[in-house]
């Protein structure tokens, strides 16, 4: 009677092997995935036509160049918008951006706990309006509605994507990725060599390189310098256009969400992108978080603020934010946000012939006005004039 034996020099490499091809089917899947959500809004751009018409050919191609670490984000297209106001913007090729929701799915998961409720851009179930409305709260909560005087201390960064130090960015990730891999909390699944190889790809790639221009250099004229990557300090700045740009973005100013909310122990903070304010009853308390959060800034993240924007303002002169402004009686929108409104609406009117398409966006734009007042009061507006004048810093 013979007996089988083995040996450890047999099974080692089968599950090693085993491991290896459960990672690859599981990288294949993600990337599949992440090209679904990147062509939900880019169904019919050519860039999205041209990459589908060879499916999968070219998501394998991408999948064997991530999985060899031969991966290296492709061209750029470079362009000027002017709506609402005037912004330099990067539109990375169809490929990157499935890269870029690949990362933006394995990263947000992880980074989603540690916001603060009250920052407000680019999160899910959150953007403009609900800043709007948890102003106004922060308001009533702190003035106990209404019944007491309290201020508002509006600040903005200047040149913000411009000026975001990459390293430091990194280092921020990078530590949170760490500490989750040493505790074994990253989730199931979770290809950690894949995510950094590709984060060092995206972080450190410069866009301008090699970057086609799209219109006239006329284009540019009136656009500030600290509002331009070509024109950015080297080593930094985050090409405005990128889904991994607005998820950087969160994270690199969470340290300051935390920095006002835990050790300045402001209770009233919000955040949407760099445009932030505090609300505190003590104007001498927001005078002196001034030149804390400066130095803060400065200091741990390498940023600056605009002082010709930093104000305090009596919460009974209205507040402006994100195109609105929050009075005592009522949010009204501001002029340049109700002239960009009727722009876009004769624009869809002269040119969408679809009366279906028409009508969406008709009520689409009934709604939004709905949470808002009417005109604003003149009194409201020249008292807000005044407060932010005799309160202004730099």
């Amino acid at each position: 009677m013979s007996i089988r034996t083995t040996t450890t020099i047999g099974t080692r490499p089968t599950l090693s092997v085993s491991s290896q091809h459960q990672s690859d089917r599981s990288l294949l899947t993600d990337l599949f995935a992440s090209y679904y959500s990147a062509r939900a809004n880019k169904r019919n751009t050519a860039s999205q036509m041209k990459f589908e018409a060879h499916l999968s050919r070219n998501l394998i191609s991408l999948y064997e160049e991530v999985r060899d670490r031969t991966y290296s984000p492709g061209r750029s297209i470079c362009f000027i918008i002017r709506d609402p106001v005037q912004r330099e913007v990067f539109a990375a090729s169809f490929r990157d951006r499935i890269i870029h929701h690949y990362l933006f799915n394995k990263l947000e998961p992880l980074f989603e706990p540690t916001f603060i409720y009250d920052s407000y851009s680019c999160r899910k179930g959150k953007g403009t309006l609900f800043g709007i409305e948890r102003l106004e709260h922060h308001l009533r909560s702190c003035s106990m509605n209404r019944t007491a005087p309290c201020y508002v201390l509006k600040m903005d960064i200047s040149g913000y994507f411009m000026n975001i130090d990459k390293m430091i960015l990194n280092d921020i990730i990078m530590e949170r990725l760490e500490r989750l891999r040493i505790l074994e909390r990253l989730p199931d699944g979770f290809d950690y060599d894949t995510v950094v190889f590709l984060l060092n790809k995206v972080i450190f790639n410069d866009p301008t390189k090699g970057c086609r221009v799209k219109g006239k250099h006329s284009d540019w004229k009136g656009l500030p310098a600290s509002k331009s990557l070509f024109k950015a300090a080297p080593g930094c700045g985050l090409a405005i256009g990128n889904l991994t740009s607005q998820l950087f973005s969160n994270i690199y100013l969470n340290d300051l969400d935390q920095f006002c909310k835990r050790e300045l122990g402001f209770r009233h903070y919000g955040r949407y992108v760099d445009d932030f304010y505090l609300v505190d009853d003590s104007r001498e308390r927001l005078e002196g978080a001034v030149v804390l959060i400066e130095d803060f800034l400065r200091t741990r993240l390498h940023l600056s603020v605009n002082a010709h924007k930093t104000q305090i303002i009596s919460c009974d002169c209205g507040v402006p934010f994100l195109g609105a402004i929050v009075c005592p009686n009522g949010r009204f929108l501001r002029s340049r946000t109700r002239r960009h409104l009727d722009r876009h609406w004769t624009e869809v009117l002269c040119t969408e012939p679809n009366p279906y398409v028409l009508q969406s966006v008709r009520d689409a734009h009934d709604g939004f006005l709905k949470h808002f007042s009417g005109d604003r009061p003149q009194a409201c507006r020249n008292t807000s004039a005044l407060c932010c004048r005799s309160h202004q810093f730099g």
